[in-house]
């Protein structure tokens, strides 16, 4: 698990130049942590800057790199226009559009790939052989860190929470909350949740093994491919497992958009979303996420829920 000592360094370094988001009450003891404020409408920022402050300047200079479903390609692409130094993405050819015009708006290249082909890039280090500094968007422990300044804050803005719910795609959102969290109150449970559309931890940690799973869900942030690196550091730091049925998580983002007035990506609304299936009890905080979907998308599920 990640130290206090990294997050809080990590957090301090990207602090200047990202949102400490509000937490806000949706129902008797249950609280929403709105990363849609952040710059570029998700949590990913924060732990792309703490990796990029913490480059040397060649690295720097070099530009950056990662690889994305789109909340991270937006957050290199803004940390890198901010820093004044260029930025390619490799993404699904399958990215909404939104995202892929918000990387070109901020600067950044999109090399768009085939899932399978982009998978095999990933897995054969492609990015080893582009001359960019890379930014690895979950498994990179400073991003991680850097996420985790969601958790302190959460800690100082709810103390009396017992349950954290993280929406889990590669892990990184996951790792850094639970470190912060758990390193302040190690009483707190940590619940990590995907759809019933994709729910490839829920049912490695089930199985003992990562299952053969084809995204099928609008919950598109949280698509990422099983990583060997994360599945030890996933284990020690969620408590408990939740798959959110699909339909569920369609509703949850119009309910959100209605009545909640927060507007959500599929990835983003998971945490609320399970809100439903947890018993009632303790304090409970979920991290929205992300909110950037579709237009289109969030016309269709509000027609769809409403």
């Amino acid at each position: 698990m990640l130290s206090l000592e990294a997050i809080q360094a990590a957090a301090e370094r990207a602090r200047p130049r990202v949102m400490r988001t509000p937490v806000v009450p949706v129902s008797d003891g249950n609280w929403l942590k709105l990363e849609p404020l952040q710059p570029t409408g998700s949590f990913k920022v924060r732990g792309f800057f703490a990796a990029a402050l913490a480059l040397s300047s060649e690295q720097l200079e070099r530009g950056l790199l990662t690889v994305s479903a789109g909340n991270a390609a937006l957050a290199c692409a803004h940390v890198a226009q901010q820093l004044g130094v260029p930025c390619r993405v490799v993404m699904f050819d399958s990215a909404p559009e939104p995202k892929l015009e918000g990387v070109r708006q901020l600067g950044g290249e999109p090399i768009l790939m085939p899932r399978d082909r982009l998978l095999d890039w990933m897995g054969q280090r492609g990015w080893e052989s582009e001359p960019e500094t890379f930014i690895h968007p979950f498994a990179d422990e400073v991003v991680q860190a850097g996420h985790g300044g969601i958790g302190l804050e959460i800690v100082q803005q709810v103390p009396q929470v017992r349950r954290v719910v993280v929406p889990v795609g590669g892990g990184g959102l996951a790792i850094g909350v639970a470190g912060a969290v758990k390193a302040l109150k190690p009483e707190v449970e940590v619940i990590g949740v995907q759809s019933d559309g994709y729910p490839l931890w829920v049912r490695t940690f089930e199985e003992g093994a990562p299952p053969s799973v084809t995204p099928h869900t609008i919950a598109d942030g949280t698509a990422a491919p099983y990583d060997a690196g994360m599945h030890e550091r996933l284990r020690d730091c969620v408590d408990r497992w939740l798959a959110v049925p699909e339909g569920n998580l369609r509703r949850a983002v119009a309910q959100l958009a209605v009545a909640g007035k927060v507007v959500t990506e599929g990835a983003g609304a998971l945490g609320y979303a399970a809100l439903e299936l947890l018993p009632e009890g303790p304090e409970t905080v979920a991290v929205i996420s992300g909110g950037n979907v579709s237009p289109d998308l969030l016309a269709s599920l509000l027609d769809e829920n409403c």
